[in-house]
């Protein structure tokens, strides 16, 4: 297996940022973040590639041979900063997209007079089943054709989904639509994790996933914010269209602006066609790092899609907030901090992985242990001020896994088979997590209900907190995987 070299003194560098003080507020912002930790020594070979033969997976066992990075003191490629602000309001934009339904329950229920199990349909299974699904086939394109091309039309078509969602006329036709929206953000992830791994070498690709990963924050506080306050005064119809209609403008400015990168720039290997996606996916499977790290992010998928789905409705129900104020709440104790969060944790991962990766991933999986106590008394909390103070930890921590989960996978993968693997990662990530996640906690507050009443949801939500403690297992086993892999090639 792929051996992961110490860190020596000729490795020390400067951590040098990813962006540039830019004109805009979040190439500030951004900036501001990456300087959290201006020093990080790394190791000249750090890579955890595999090298592959014509047929077989290059993601075996421990007899396979490690490949290494050509050189871990070259630096990003020309453009990566419009690249990735490009890339990451794209995932803002489908995040949005996908998270506003939350914010718009209450307003859709009493129209439509639907249960909690039917609205986890709309907000979970709907839109994954094909999100999910479709995410292979397109990211197979990607492999092999323009990413850039397949993330604007991807980016075109779940925008016009989601203003479509305005004219749902009941709950067969709202569904419907929704699996549009999945269909169309399919191809956005995939491909744009596929380009980040082309324009940055391997030590800043956690700290540029984590900044991809501020989309995800930066599309919930739209989401929350802009959605809550626009349905609050003009209905949920009018705020499904207005925040479908900013894609299309973001799909001509990603036209213009964008600009792929080729294939395997930081890599050894040379770029191959790629294999089979059966291939690629025996290949994960043979490795257990590989395995425990996509288990330990299916877990956190499935707890941050159950919890966040529903944690608009929460506060609604249990504290009487308006939407607007419940998404300026959200916004600020997930969105922003969250945010914030996730770029200091790519930060200290990569600081981290210095004395190997192993020790990134067992920092990742101690991270539960401290913020779930908190984010459960917040939960079960009577007073909203004292709920506010016990989220604020959990809030920090909602996105810290993400980015280096995401660049771990982008940096075992083989270069052919890069965003095949993110598919296949996404797949079970969105047809699991975002799947079952809100229908679970849906299905959980309905069966309280008898017993609890109003207070079923905060219940159900406490329990399914819990599901966090599998995906920190799997992680610390990723961990230790990672360590004998390092020691067996030592």
């Amino acid at each position: 297996m792929t051996a992961l070299a110490p860190s020596s003194p000729e490795g020390v560098s400067e951590y040098d940022s990813v962006f540039s003080c830019g004109p805009t507020i979040l190439e500030y912002f951004c900036h501001s973040a990456i300087f959290t930790y201006p020093n990080v020594y790394l190791s000249k070979s750090t890579s955890m590639n595999i090298q592959v033969n014509n047929q077989a997976s290059n993601l075996g066992d421990s007899k396979e041979k490690s490949s290494s990075i050509a050189s871990v003191d070259r630096q990003p490629l020309e453009g990566h900063r419009t690249a990735l602000i490009l890339l990451m309001l794209a995932y803002a934009l489908s995040m949005c997209d996908r998270m506003i339904l939350s914010v718009l329950f209450p307003d859709i229920k009493a129209e439509f007079a639907l249960s909690d199990t039917q609205l986890g349909l709309l907000g979970g299974i709907s839109f994954a089943l094909f999100y999910a699904t479709m995410g292979l086939p397109i990211a197979r394109l990607s492999d092999q054709h323009s990413r850039k091309r397949i993330i604007i039309v991807s980016l075109v078509i779940f925008s016009l989904m989601t203003a479509f969602c305005g004219l749902a006329v009941g709950f067969s036709s709202l569904l419907l639509i929704r699996i549009g929206v999945g269909i169309g953000e399919a191809g956005v992830n995939p491909a744009s994790h596929s380009i980040i791994a082309d324009y940055f070498p391997p030590k800043r690709r956690a700290l540029a996933m984590s900044i991809l990963m501020l989309g995800g924050s930066v599309g919930m506080i739209l989401g929350f914010v802009g959605g809550g306050v626009i349905a609050e005064h003009y209905g949920w119809r009018v705020a499904m269209v207005a925040v479908g209609l900013p894609g299309l403008l973001l799909a001509l400015i990603m036209g213009k602006l964008l600009k792929e990168p080729a294939r395997s720039t930081f890599e050894a290997q040379a770029s191959q066609p790629p294999p089979p996606i059966l291939t690629t996916a025996s290949a994960m499977w043979q490795n257990s790092a590989m395995c425990h790290l996509m288990f330990g992010a299916i877990a956190a998928g499935l707890m941050s899609y159950g919890l966040t789905q529903w944690l608009p409705t929460f506060f609604m129900r249990a504290h009487d907030l308006s939407q607007s104020q419940t998404g300026m709440l959200i916004a600020g104790l997930f969105g922003i901090s969250g945010a914030i969060g996730a770029l200091v944790a790519g930060k200290v991962f990569d600081r981290v992985a210095v004395r190997g990766f192993q020790h990134g991933m067992w920092v990742l999986a101690i991270v539960p242990f401290f913020t779930m106590p908190f984010f459960i008394m917040g939960l079960l909390a009577d007073n909203l001020t004292t709920a506010i103070v016990l989220f604020i930890i959990p809030g920090f921590a909602a996105n810290y896994a993400m980015g280096p989960t995401l660049a771990m996978v982008q940096t075992l993968a083989p270069v052919n088979m890069r965003a095949v693997t993110s598919a296949i990662l996404m797949l079970f990530i969105n047809l699991i997590g975002m799947g079952l996640g809100p229908l679970l906690v849906g299905v959980l507050s309905d069966l309280l209900t008898p017993r609890y009443g109003e207070d079923a949801l905060s219940i159900a939500l406490a329990c399914f907190t819990l599901v966090g403690l599998w995906g920190a297992l799997h992680l610390w086993l990723c961990g230790r995987a990672l360590a004998k892999q390092k020691a067996q090639t030592a």
